[in-house]
């Protein structure tokens, strides 16, 4: 759990510094660090573990940071390079210790899926250990890691050392990479950094409230997973922990109050059905000002680009508001008073606005025109005085 809290606030960090790709390149690039401590110490213990996925973590992340700074290849394309020659070297670095009579490599090729049920008691109490440090320095370092996501000139011009900011937050992250690595595994990690923040992300706008999200998803996630591979101890713990990550990603990207999928749907849905009500409340005005007084529905139609359900919705919609009502001659509508008054104030909105962009913007009646008829429609009473206070209308 404590593995998943930090991967998830971190992950927080290196979403919002647009550096989750990072976590990848690092995850796979700790592989060869991994087989050539053990190689040298013929000792699998756990700061031997991380002592060499830090070494060539950092490795990699100077390598990514090196190449994309010194010659063309963009950030993107180093990581790739990085990712895919680092692991190919760790794979070929594992399968030679496979193959070497030397008795105690058994379980290293658990760091590629992770296998929660292969963790020993100072596996445990290593791997939380760091974990717990991670949660510190955050803690400590809040405000400044703040400050570098969301603007580093900013950061820069009050005197803090974006650099060693910069250079210390690659460190926490590939320190959470190395804790999760037996866990997760280096294929499967950067899930683990990415996924819970972007998750919280979709719920809220304020950073503390996604850091704690990001922390809690992280950590049901890691407890799930590593549960489910100690009860089937075939089945790895990393795909276990990035299932129930991703269902956690697909609930929140289709639920969240704000940018949920869903939300934003009927969100859509009411303000196409706002627009296109009071369009037809505008067509039914300019026909009345012909002194005609009804309209046809196959005019509607034809004139606001509808089919004939949706129009009768609309129609139903704007009768049950008692702004139409039916005419006597069949498939005809026209305004009521409430109706008329509503589209009087429509049409003051497109003025107004039509107005404003000529006296103040210098344009002419034919580039206002469409500006206007879509502002109609969301300009707010605030606004609306404003604009009379400044127009002196």
């Amino acid at each position: 759990m404590l593995f998943g809290v930090a991967s998830g606030v971190l992950g927080s960090f290196a979403l919002l510094r647009r550096r989750a790709l990072l976590g990848d390149a690092i995850a796979h690039a700790a592989l060869p660090g991994i087989c050539i401590a053990y190689l040298l110490t013929r000792l699998k213990h756990p700061a031997v573990v991380i002592a060499g996925a830090l070494a060539s973590g950092l490795l990699g992340s100077f390598l990514v940071n090196f190449i994309s700074r010194k010659s063309r290849i963009k950030e993107d394309t180093a990581i790739g390079l990085v990712l895919s020659v680092f692991f190919g070297i760790g794979i070929l670095l594992l399968t030679y210790i496979q193959h070497q009579p030397l008795g105690n490599q058994s379980g290293l090729d658990k760091f590629l899926f992770g296998q929660a049920a292969s963790m020993v008691a100072d596996d445990v109490m290593v791997f939380g250990g760091v974990a717990f440090f991670l949660m510190i320095v955050v803690f400590f370092l809040y405000k400044e890691l703040k400050v570098l996501a969301f603007d580093r000139e900013f950061a820069s011009a009050i005197g803090l050392p974006t650099g060693l900011i910069d250079a210390l937050l690659t460190v926490l992250i590939v320190l959470t990479v190395t804790v999760g690595l037996q866990a997760v595994g280096v294929v499967l990690m950067a899930a683990m950094l990415i996924t819970p923040a972007a998750a919280a992300r979709q719920w809220t706008d304020d950073l503390p409230l996604m850091l704690v999200l990001s922390g809690i998803f992280g950590a049901v996630a890691g407890a799930s997973g590593t549960l489910a591979s100690t009860l089937a101890p075939r089945m790895p713990t990393g795909p276990w922990i990035v299932v129930v990550v991703t269902t956690i990603f697909a609930i929140s990207i289709v639920f969240a109050p704000n940018r949920g999928w869903l939300v934003r749907s009927l969100r859509h849905r009411r303000n196409s059905q706002k627009i296109n009500s009071e369009n037809i409340l505008l067509t039914l005005y300019r026909v009345a000002e012909q002194s005609v007084e009804s309209c046809s529905l196959d005019l509607l139609r034809r004139y606001r680009y509808l089919s004939v359900r949706h129009a009768v919705n609309l129609l139903q919609h704007l009768e049950s508001r008692g702004w139409v009502s039916k005419a006597s001659l069949p498939d005809h509508w026209s305004l009521t008073q409430q109706g008329f008054d509503e589209a009087k104030r429509l049409i003051r909105r497109h003025r107004l606005w039509e107005l404003y962009l000529s006296r103040y913007l210098h344009l002419s009646k034919g580039q206002v025109h469409a500006d206007a008829e879509e502002i109609e429609h969301i300009l707010t009473p605030e606004l609306e005085r404003e604009l009379d206070a400044l127009l002196g209308t």
